[in-house]
């Protein structure tokens, strides 16, 4: 018979994988770390800002930062953030006025909002790769 002592001081295992989550959950987590994301993202907007305000070569030496290919993904990714942040926060809103409360309707809304992020940051990152 296995010892109930030692068996109470074995460490417990939570299983945080964001794959068992239902829509609506990743939808909530995504949105936190989409806001996080832009937040922190906005320092570096601030400096491109002023970058390409200060002066003529400030501006040309903007434009060739921003040409680079692992700046436009990094651009790419704070697209995303801002299409499902925006599309998450319409969502909240609607929650909060009692529409699609149901369980139903609550991850169909879910879905879309990943969906029409998605398709939209791939429309507009295309149109401006």
């Amino acid at each position: 018979m296995p010892d109930l002592a030692a068996k109470r001081k074995r460490p417990v295992w939570f299983n945080l994988s964001l794959l068992n989550l239902p829509a609506p959950g990743l939808v909530s987590i995504f949105h936190r770390v989409s806001g996080a994301w832009l937040f922190l993202g906005l320092v570096w907007f601030l400096f491109l800002l002023e970058m390409s305000l200060g002066s003529e070569a400030g501006f040309e030496h903007a434009r060739a930062y921003v040409s680079h290919p692992v700046v436009k993904l990094a651009l790419l990714a704070f697209l995303w953030s801002y299409l499902h942040h925006f599309c998450a926060g319409v969502r909240y809103l609607f929650l909060d006025m009692d529409v699609g409360l149901p369980l139903a309707s609550a991850r169909r809304s879910a879905f879309l909002v990943l969906a029409v992020s998605l398709a939209l940051t791939v429309v507009i990152g295309a149109r401006l790769w």
